[in-house]
């Protein structure tokens, strides 16, 4: 279970706080999309229940632990995270890069076992990695290096995986394997998969859940159908060009 209790995120003044009071439950199995306009909060969420940015009030928890109060080993076995910044490892193969992922798991001497061997293999086959797995990582194009990021985050088999614009360069039948593959891992692993994106029609067509950041500080959570219902994907959305179809279930221009 992801609990949020009164978390709020943020910066230090003049930016202060982003997002304030969040209250929200997350059952093990969930692919939650997290969605909203630039600028409205997402990367800061996502970085803050990673554990890589404090609160600036409230807690979230795994399984009742604060994340922040994790101890760095701990909170790498836990949760795994793929940000969107251009990743490089020199010198390293594919192989190399995923089998990373269960470095918190190996001990000082990093020697992997049989099973740590089975997952990272598992896990570049899920990922649609395998074909360049003996490859080295920084000869890859940017959509390669992304399947291998998420062939790692799966081989770490975490609690709960955070990933942070992860698709953004990936082409269109990419992006639609990722997700899919993304939601069928949280439900066969009851891990649960936090992916904020800026592709809007495949969250709401793939997500368990979806978070929606308003941009004005709020947040509003439920299915797809829920938010799309009540108007909210349209009033964080909505443009004085474009406006969200309800019937249609996407975006059109205004004429």
């Amino acid at each position: 279970m992801l609990s949020l209790e009164g978390l709020s995120v943020g910066y230090a003044a003049p930016r202060g706080i982003v997002l304030a009071s969040l209250d929200v439950r997350v059952a093990p199995g969930r692919f939650v999309c997290v969605l909203g306009r630039n600028g409205a909060g997402k990367s800061t969420l996502m970085r803050t229940l990673a554990g890589l940015q404090n609160a600036t009030g409230g807690v979230a928890s795994l399984d009742g632990e604060d994340i922040a109060g994790l101890r760095p080993q701990t909170r790498a076995q836990r949760i795994a995270v793929v940000l969107t910044e251009r990743s490089s490892s020199p010198g390293l193969t594919v192989d190399d890069v995923v089998s990373l992922g269960r470095q918190p798991f190996t001990g000082w001497q990093g020697r992997l076992t049989a099973d740590d061997r089975a997952q990272v293999s598992a896990a570049l086959e899920l990922a649609g990695a395998s074909p360049f797995a003996n490859r080295l990582f920084d000869d890859l194009s940017d959509g390669e290096r992304q399947r291998v990021m998420i062939a790692r985050a799966i081989a770490q088999s975490p609690q709960l995986m955070v990933l942070d614009e992860i698709t953004a360069f990936l082409d269109l039948p990419g992006r639609v394997e990722t997700m899919a593959l993304l939601r069928a891992h949280a439900r066969e692993t009851g891990g649960i998969v936090l992916l904020s994106s800026h592709d809007l029609d495949l969250s709401l067509q793939l997500a368990d859940e979806v978070w929606l950041l308003d941009g004005r500080g709020g947040l509003a959570m439920g299915t797809a159908d829920a938010l799309i219902a009540s108007g909210q994907i349209g009033r964080a959305f909505d443009t004085d060009a474009v406006r969200f179809s309800p019937t249609l279930g996407r975006f059109e221009l205004v004429r």
